[in-house]
């Protein structure tokens, strides 16, 4: 089973909030939208593993990742164990990859790369277009990270409701 890191990178333009995406790039895929992220290494921690993937695959720094204040290494003389509260875990139970992972928001600075590391086409879109795109080409996605994507629309738009927007 792979493990892996996923980021919702946000940022907000004129009040409007934004998403970044970036076209799958890996020989004998199909080339579809995903959120940057990809697996870890074997023992490597979860917020060394997403800052080193989203820094290779877009370019761009983490500035934030939401759940980082709570997070906690415990040391004992059998391990050491992180913990931290992401925004969603998910699990493949069928399909074409064995694989579980883990979604964080995040915030980030810099110029996005043209290609990354089996990533290309990096772009910030906003949350209006995102929800067309997700509504009207869903199989323009990957098929792990739709389920992410669409999980996070349906919070943001909770959100917005409870506060009147």
């Amino acid at each position: 089973m792979y493990v892996n890191v996923r980021a919702i990178i946000e940022k907000a333009v004129n009040g409007e909030s934004q998403l970044y995406l970036q076209i799958r790039d890996k020989p004998g895929q199909p080339k579809v939208w995903e959120l940057p992220g990809g697996q870890l290494e074997e023992y490597e921690s979860m917020i060394d593993g997403l800052i080193r993937e989203i820094k290779e695959e877009s370019g761009l720094k983490l500035t934030q990742i939401e759940g980082e204040k709570d997070y906690l290494k415990v040391r004992t003389d059998t391990g050491v164990v992180e913990i931290i509260q992401p925004f969603a875990v998910y699990q493949t139970t069928e399909g074409p990859i064995d694989s579980m992972g883990v979604y964080f928001r995040c915030t980030a600075e810099g110029v996005a790369l043209k290609s990354g590391d089996q990533a290309k086409d990096g772009r910030w879109i906003t949350i209006s277009e995102l929800s067309k795109l997700v509504e009207n080409n869903l199989e323009s996605f990957s098929w792990v990270d739709i389920a992410g994507i669409r999980l996070y629309l349906e919070s943001k738009y909770k959100n917005e409701s409870k506060r009147g927007i």
